[in-house]
């Protein structure tokens, strides 16, 4: 709950940092490279961080990192830049290098920051020492804590200044639900399938759908109650974002061995982009909704 929670602010403040006029690395990148080397950190200390408190390893992993990273925004982010919604003065060819620009540096970048992590982990950590369990008391109090975090967000959303609803209040409520629904498909759905990771396949796709959907409603939406459009703009930045993952992505691509890697690959790129294209494509060629939000958050 807690980790669901700090990845998210740590998400949505990596966005809000690098999201500037002249930048040259596109936002999401640092987004995913953040989240992929503290992955690959912490996967390299897996045995040690596992034998000291288990649920420790899984919060960094699945809960801060799994919540950093976001695979659905990047598949919007990639299709965005094949429609060219900034309506930048270019050719059709320069829109297609963005979209392959885009698609093949994620990868790259998401990758070498695993490794960046899982290297630097056994720099700095050669015989990193075995610490004893916490004692129950120490357990209880971290189990009461996690829910006290996430229960906050709640009052949060309700006290706090309408105006960080859209910004971050909306998102942390529906953070650590996201996180719960992709652990439970990986749980479920992992061990049917040994080609590659149906688990993280399927909340990818299914993230990537609702995320679609969800653009697809805030450009229909001027006239729409501005907590309506605060609720719907926190399903897009917590639940889609933390059910959707690009690290545990890219340490799975990293474990499975030749064409499964990029047969992995491929067909969650392909399923994303196809969704991208059944949901947004008619809405924002056909209906002539408008290619950027509309729908009114509170101020």
């Amino acid at each position: 709950m807690p980790a669901s929670v700090l990845g998210t602010l740590t998400r949505l403040g990596i966005l809000a940092l690098c999201n500037y006029d002249g930048n040259d690395i596109f936002p999401l990148a640092w987004v995913q490279a953040t989240g992929c080397f503290v992955m690959g950190f912490a996967v390299t200390l897996k045995d040690p961080l596992g034998d000291f408190y288990g649920p420790l390893y899984t919060a960094i992993t699945t809960g801060f990192c799994g919540s950093v990273t976001t695979f659905s925004s990047w598949q919007i982010d990639v299709f965005s830049a094949w429609a060219n919604t900034g309506h930048f003065h270019r050719a059709w060819i320069r829109d297609v290098v963005d979209g392959l620009g885009r698609s093949v540096f994620t990868i790259a970048i998401s990758l070498s920051s695993v490794a960046l992590g899982s290297h630097l982990a056994r720099v700095l950590f050669p015989n990193m020492p075995r610490w004893r369990p916490p004692p129950p008391f120490i357990r209880h109090f971290l189990v009461v804590f996690s829910v006290v975090i996430y229960a906050l967000t709640i009052p949060f959303f309700v006290r706090l200044n309408h105006s960080w609803r859209p910004k971050a209040t909306a998102a942390l409520m529906f953070s650590f639900p996201g996180t719960l629904t992709r652990y439970t498909l990986a749980w479920a759905l992992t061990p049917r399938l040994k080609i590659m990771p149906l688990g993280t396949l399927t909340a990818n796709s299914v993230a990537t759908g609702l995320l679609a959907g969800f653009h697809a409603l805030q450009a229909t939406g001027p006239g729409s109650h501005p907590v309506s459009c605060d609720i719907l703009q926190g399903l897009i930045d917590g639940y889609c974002g933390c059910l959707s993952t690009i690290s545990t992505f890219a340490v799975e691509i990293r474990s499975l061995k030749g064409k499964r890697a990029w047969l992995y690959v491929g067909t969650s790129w392909i399923i994303g982009q196809l969704l991208c294209l059944v949901i947004l494509g008619p809405s924002w060629w056909h209906a002539k909704l408008n290619e950027t939000p509309t729908c009114t958050t509170t101020s």
